[in-house]
C-alpha cells in the first residue's frame, strides 16, 4: 500500500501546469528481458510485451503469478533485476518523472487517507497532479461515477464497492494517458460494475488513452481487452486475443482457459486434438 501511494506523491514533483500533450502513435508500454529477483526467488522471469497506444491489454495469472510485481515495475517503485521498461517513450531507468505525470494507477487494494472525505481526497491528488480547474474536474468524476452523495463522506466510512468507485475516480483526476488498473471493479454489484465498464471503455474511446488491466474477473477482461498476457510463475506462458485464446484452447469463455493454463491442461488438450 505504501509503495502505490508513493507513486502518487512521486508524481508530485511532476505537474508542469502544461496542458496534455498530444498521445504519439508508439507504444504505451515496451518491456523488454523483465525480471525481477528476491534472493533465490525469481518472481517475474525474463518477460516482453507491448502495450500499443491506445489498446487495453490483460495481465493475467493467479496470485503469485507476478502480476503486482510486474506493475510495480512499471510504476517505478521496484527496480528491476534485469531488463528494461519504456513508458511513454520514456526510459523509466532514466527518466520515469517524466511519464508518471501522464499515468496513473488504481487498486480497491490501496487505502486513501480514512479522515479525509473523499472529496478532500480528490482534491489532494488533483493538486499532486497539478490539475488545473481542479473542482470542475472533481464535479465532473463526481456525476460520471455517481459520487456525489460520498464526497462529504470520510473515506473510512465507505464500503468496499464505494471505495472501488473513488479509487476509480482518483486514478482519473489527472486525465492520464495510461491505466494501470488492478481489479477495477472488485466488490462492485453487477449493474455498477457494468457501469464501470462502459465508463472506462468510453474514456479510451474519447481520450486515447492506454490501460494495462489485471483482473480476476474473465468476462471483464474478454469485454474491454483487445490483447491479453497469460503469466505463470513469472513468466508469459501464452498471449493473443481472447477470441484467440478460446480458440487455441477449444473453450467458450476465458475463464475455462484461464484454468486450463492454471492447471497445466494445454498438453492434455493437444493429445487429444492429435
Amino acid at each position: 500500500m505504501a509503495m502505490a501511494r508513493r507513486a502518487d506523491f512521486n508524481s508530485a514533483a511532476l505537474g508542469s501546469g502544461r496542458s496534455r500533450r498530444h498521445i504519439p502513435a508508439m507504444d504505451a508500454i515496451r518491456v523488454d528481458n523483465l525480471t525481477k529477483r528476491y534472493g533465490a526467488t525469481l518472481a517475474v522471469d525474463g518477460i516482453s510485451f507491448r502495450v500499443p497506444a491506445g489498446a487495453t491489454v490483460g495481465l493475467l495469472g493467479g496470485n503469485g503469478a507476478g502480476k503486482t510485481t510486474t506493475i510495480a515495475m512499471l510504476l517505478g517503485l521496484l527496480i528491476p533485476s534485469e531488463g528494461s521498461i519504456h513508458v511513454l517513450g520514456q526510459d523509466m531507468a532514466r527518466d520515469r518523472f517524466a511519464a508518471l505525470a501522464r499515468m496513473n494507477f488504481s487498486s480497491p487494494y490501496v487505502a486513501l487517507p480514512h479522515r479525509l472525505t473523499v472529496a478532500e481526497n480528490l482534491r489532494v491528488y488533483g493538486h499532486l497532479y497539478n490539475v488545473q480547474h481542479l473542482d470542475r474536474r472533481i464535479a465532473e468524476l463526481a456525476e460520471e461515477l455517481d459520487l456525489g452523495e460520498l464526497l462529504r463522506r470520510p473515506a473510512g466510512q465507505l464500503s468496499a464497492g464505494q471505495k472501488t468507485r473513488v479509487a476509480l475516480a482518483k486514478s482519473l483526476i489527472n486525465r492520464p494517458e495510461l491505466l494501470l488498473l488492478d481489479e477495477p471493479t472488485a466488490s462492485l454489484d453487477p449493474d455498477t460494475g457494468d457501469l464501470m465498464r462502459s465508463w472506462l471503455e468510453r474514456y479510451r474511446a474519447e481520450s486515447g488513452c492506454s490501460i494495462l488491466l489485471a483482473s480476476h474477473n474473465m468476462a471483464e477482461v474478454e469485454r474491454l481487452c483487445s490483447h491479453v498476457l497469460m503469466l505463470k510463475k513469472g513468466r508469459i506462458v501464452d498471449q493473443g486475443s481472447p477470441d484467440d485464446l478460446l480458440s487455441r484452447y477449444g473453450r467458450e469463455d476465458l475463464e475455462e482457459v484461464f484454468l486450463d493454463i492454471a492447471r497445466d491442461r494445454r498438453r492434455e488438450i493437444e493429445r487429444v486434438r492429435a
